[in-house]
């Protein structure tokens, strides 16, 4: 189903490729990492969960790529004094998450001794992404301001879109351990499935929207040190290797990412 990143490299080349042709332009640009963790928010557990939120978290790791619009390259010199070059930096990335993911709440409680609160007990997966996508950042100090050390601060928001490779697992140790035989997994999917599947572990692909806000932190002239919170929502339900059709299930996968990057002025 869809198409997957067979070498994310070639990905990440294609779209630097394209961010770098803007310093033809004589636009500057900015080139970082980050790490950190991911919370994801999905079919498993249950909805507005503390358990469950603090217990499906994983890890994400990823490549920017910045155009700096208040800079040119080709003269050493600040562009023409306009608010959008002066406000706004286009962001490229590519990036990887993955999330361990298994049921908690009230159903799973151990008071619960069902063949339906063991089923769901046995139930796990893994949610494993590939991103490649871009943000327009929004800063409401002055770049300009930020690199002349002005500031040591210089917070952020940032809207945009991602393209996403989703490869997620699914296994059951319930019954003969197929994570095939939906006799396998909880009862009430199967009932309300339609016949339908609910547990998956496809590859496919898909898009999502990204929201983020957080700040820079001036290190050097040439470097800064990034903090950010981001809410990822996927346009499938997929991604996780489970999509139930219980009424508890009104929004398809989001993921919510706590970042940590460094970012360094190429020119």
């Amino acid at each position: 189903m869809g198409v997957k990143f067979k070498n994310p490299l070639i990905a990440l080349a294609l779209l630097f490729s394209m961010q770098l042709s803007y310093s033809q332009l004589g636009f500057s640009h900015e080139l970082g990492a980050f790490v950190g963790p991911v919370a994801f928010q999905s079919d498993f557990g249950v909805r507005r969960n503390l358990e469950t939120n603090a217990g499906n978290t994983g890890i994400s790791v990823g490549i920017v790529h910045y155009i700096n619009f208040a800079y040119r390259a080709d003269c050493n010199c600040y562009t023409t004094d306009k608010y959008f070059n002066d406000h706004f930096k286009l962001r490229s990335e590519i990036a990887w998450n993955k999330t361990s993911l298994q049921h908690f709440g009230e159903f799973v409680d151990a008071s619960k001794t069902s063949e339906e609160a063991d089923q769901l007990r046995a139930h796990t997966g893994e949610a494993q992404n590939w991103d490649i996508g871009m943000q327009l950042e929004y800063f409401p100090l002055s770049i300009r301001a930020f690199s002349a050390g002005v500031y040591s601060f210089a917070p952020f928001g940032a809207l945009g879109a991602h393209f996403v490779s989703y490869n997620p697992s699914v296994a059951t140790s319930f019954g003969d351990s197929d994570p095939n035989n939906n006799n396998n997994f909880y009862n009430p999917w199967e009932n309300v499935s339609g016949g339908d599947p609910f547990v998956s572990a496809e590859s496919g692909t898909t898009w999502s929207v990204v929201a983020s806000i957080g700040t820079r932190y001036k290190l050097s002239v040439l470097s800064d040190l990034f903090v950010e919170l981001r809410w990822q929502y996927y346009f499938d339900d997929f991604v996780d290797g489970l999509d139930h059709k219980l009424p508890s299930n009104k929004n398809n996968d989001w993921l919510a990412w706590f970042n940590f990057g460094y970012i360094y002025y190429i020119d």
